[in-house]
C-alpha cells in the first residue's frame, strides 16, 4: 500500500466500509476503496500520474518508446488526430513534424 496520511487512511476505511454495506464482497470493496482514495491524491497532486507523463528518453529511438510517450510528444507538437493514432502512425507523424 502507498504512503498513505491519516486522512487517506480514514477515507479509504469509510469507502470499504460503505461497499461492504451495499453488498460488494471484501476484495471488491478493497479496490475501489483504494481506487477512489488514489485518483484523490492524484488530483490533489500528491502522486504523479506514471502513464501520461513525459515524452521518454531523448535518446531513444521513437520506435521504442510507449504509445503514450509518442502521444505527448505528437500533443506538444500539436499533431491533430493524435488520440486515434496507432503507435506507427504516431512516429510517422512525429517524423513528418519534427
Amino acid at each position: 500500500m502507498p504512503k498513505w496520511s491519516a486522512k487517506d487512511k480514514r477515507q479509504y476505511e469509510h469507502i470499504q466500509d460503505s461497499e461492504l454495506k451495499s453488498g460488494s464482497s471484501e476484495d471488491e470493496a478493497a479496490e475501489i476503496a483504494a481506487r477512489t482514495v488514489n485518483k484523490q491524491r492524484r488530483k490533489e497532486g500528491r502522486t504523479p500520474n506514471k502513464t501520461t507523463q513525459g515524452t521518454g528518453n531523448p535518446n531513444t529511438p521513437l520506435s521504442d518508446r510507449t504509445v503514450n510517450e509518442l502521444r505527448n510528444m505528437a500533443s506538444e507538437l500539436k499533431i491533430d488526430g493524435r488520440s486515434k493514432m496507432n503507435k506507427a502512425e504516431l512516429v510517422k507523424a512525429i517524423r513528418q513534424k519534427s
